[in-house]
C-alpha cells in the first residue's frame, strides 16, 4: 500500500533528515516508526501526504507515485491523527468529526450521519458528546474524536504522529487497547510515529527502528526484540528486551501443562483418594461442561474427611487468561494473585495451566523459532521444567 524507494530528504542547510529510505507497508498493516527525537520518523510520515516533499526517491501509494497527485486530493484520501488532536474549538464534536466528508462534497446529513457512526465506534455516544465542544472533553476523549475524524471519510491509509503521547499512562494504555480493537475491525493501513519502544512493540505488526535518518531494522516486534540487527538496535530496545518480548509472545496450547482435574459434583472422598495416588497437591475444578470453576487442594479435601462434593470445598480461580493472550498478561496474573500458575481457557473451556517454567520455555521457543525461521512447535531444547 505504501512504498518508499530510496527516499532522501536534505534541507537547504545540508541537514539530512532521511537518507536512502526503502521499505514497504502492506495493505491493512500497522507499522510503527520508532526512534529518538530528530531521527526522521515524522519527516518520513509527512512525506506520505506531501506535507514534506522528498529531495530524491519516490513514495508510492497503492502503486501510484504521489508526486504526480494533487496534494489536496491526496490528503483527503489519507487520515491524519496528531498528538495535539487539532480540533476546531468553535465547532461541535459532531461537526469536527464530519469535517473531511463535508470537504469532499458529502451532503451535510450524510456527513453528520457518518460522524455519529464513528463517534459511537470510538466509544463516544453521539447523542451525549456530539453537541459538545472540544473544551468540554477530557484529553483522552479529544484523542478519540481525532481518530474518529481521521476515519470519517473512510480513507485507506491512516497516519498517526504520537497519537497517545499527550495523555496520562492509564488513559494511554486504554486508548491503545481501544485503537487495536478498532483496527481489527476497520483494517486500515497505518503508519504510526512513536518514540516509545513499548508502544511500538505493543501496537505494530512491524517496526521500523530508526537511527539517524536511516532504518536500522524493519521487522516484526518479536524479531526486533529477539534478534536485534545491529548493536544500535540492541541498545535502543534495551537490555530488558526479553521482558518486552513477553508482550508479543502469545500462549499456545503446546505451552500448557495438564494438571489433575476434579468435577464439581464429584464426591470429595474419591477426589482426595485420586490426588493421593497421583501425589498431587491440588486439582483444577471443572463443571459438567468442562468449563473452569476453580481449584481445590488435596489438603482441603482431606480436612473435610471426604464428606460432600468437590464443589463444597473448591475455591474460586482468580488467575486465568485465554489462549492467545500474551505471556506478559499471564505473568502479570501470577504476580497480582501471588499464584504459582495460571489457568488458561479456550473460549469457555479449560485448556490447561501455564507455570513459570512453561512460560520461560515458551519464550525461549519463540526466540529460537524466529532465529531459525521455523514454527515454535518444532523447536527442541532441554526444558527447564524437566531439569
Amino acid at each position: 500500500m505504501i512504498r518508499f524507494e530510496q527516499v532522501s530528504k536534505v534541507y537547504p542547510d545540508g541537514t539530512a533528515a532521511v537518507d536512502d529510505l526503502s521499505f514497504e507497508v502492506r495493505e491493512g498493516e500497522l507499522v510503527t516508526l520508532v526512534g529518538p527525537s530528530g531521527c526522521g520518523k515524522t519527516t518520513t510520515m509527512m512525506m506520505v501526504n506531501r506535507l514534506i516533499e522528498p529531495t530524491s526517491g519516490r513514495v508510492l501509494l497503492a502503486g501510484d507515485d504521489i508526486s504526480a497527485v494533487d496534494p489536496v486530493r491526496l490528503r483527503r484520501r489519507i487520515g491524519y491523527v496528531i498528538q495535539q488532536v487539532g480540533l476546531f474549538p468553535h465547532r461541535t464534536i459532531l461537526d469536527n468529526t464530519a469535517t473531511v466528508p463535508a470537504l469532499i462534497g458529502w451532503k451535510r446529513s450524510k456527513a453528520r450521519e457518518r460522524a455519529a457512526e464513528l463517534l459511537d465506534l470510538v466509544g463516544l455516544d453521539p447523542s451525549v458528546y456530539g453537541p459538545r465542544y472540544p473544551a468540554q472533553l477530557s484529553g483522552g476523549q479529544r484523542q478519540r474524536v481525532g481518530v474518529a475524524r481521521a476515519l470519517a471519510a473512510d480513507p485507506p491509509v491512516l497516519l498517526m504522529d504520537e497519537p497517545f503521547g499527550a495523555v496520562d499512562p492509564v488513559v494511554r494504555e486504554r486508548l491503545q487497547n481501544e485503537f487495536l480493537k478498532l483496527q481489527a475491525t476497520v483494517r486500515k493501513t497505518v503508519l504510526m510515529v512513536t518514540h516509545d519502544i513499548e508502544e511500538a512493540v505493543r501496537m505494530g505488526d512491524r517496526i521500523a527502528v530508526y537511527g539517524q535518518g536511516r532504518v536500522e531494522q524493519y521487522d516484526t516486534p518479536a524479531a526486533v526484540l529477539g534478534r536485534p540487527a545491529t548493536p544500535y538496535v540492541a541498545e535502543f530496545v534495551g537490555a530488558d528486551r526479553g521482558l518486552k518480548r513477553l508482550s508479543v509472545t502469545t500462549i499456545e496450547p503446546a505451552d500448557l501443562e495438564q494438571p489433575p482435574v476434579a468435577r464439581l459434583d464429584e464426591p470429595a472422598a474419591g477426589a482426595a483418594e485420586r490426588l493421593r495416588e497421583e501425589g498431587a497437591r491440588w486439582a483444577v475444578v471443572l463443571n459438567g461442561g468442562g468449563e473452569l470453576h476453580g481449584w481445590v487442594s488435596a489438603q482441603a479435601l482431606e480436612r473435610v474427611g471426604g464428606r460432600g462434593t468437590v464443589g463444597d470445598t473448591a475455591r474460586r480461580m482468580e488467575a486465568w487468561v485465554p489462549v492467545g493472550a500474551p505471556l506478559k498478561r499471564a505473568f502479570g496474573e501470577m504476580l497480582q494473585h501471588d499464584a504459582g500458575w495460571v489457568a488458561v481457557v479456550d473460549g469457555s473451556r479449560f485448556a490447561g495451566v501455564l507455570t513459570p517454567a512453561k512460560l520461560h520455555e515458551a519464550l525461549r521457543r519463540s526466540v529460537d523459532a524466529d532465529a531459525h525461521g521455523i514454527p515454535r512447535g518444532e523447536v527442541e531444547f532441554d526444558s527447564v521444567a524437566d531439569a
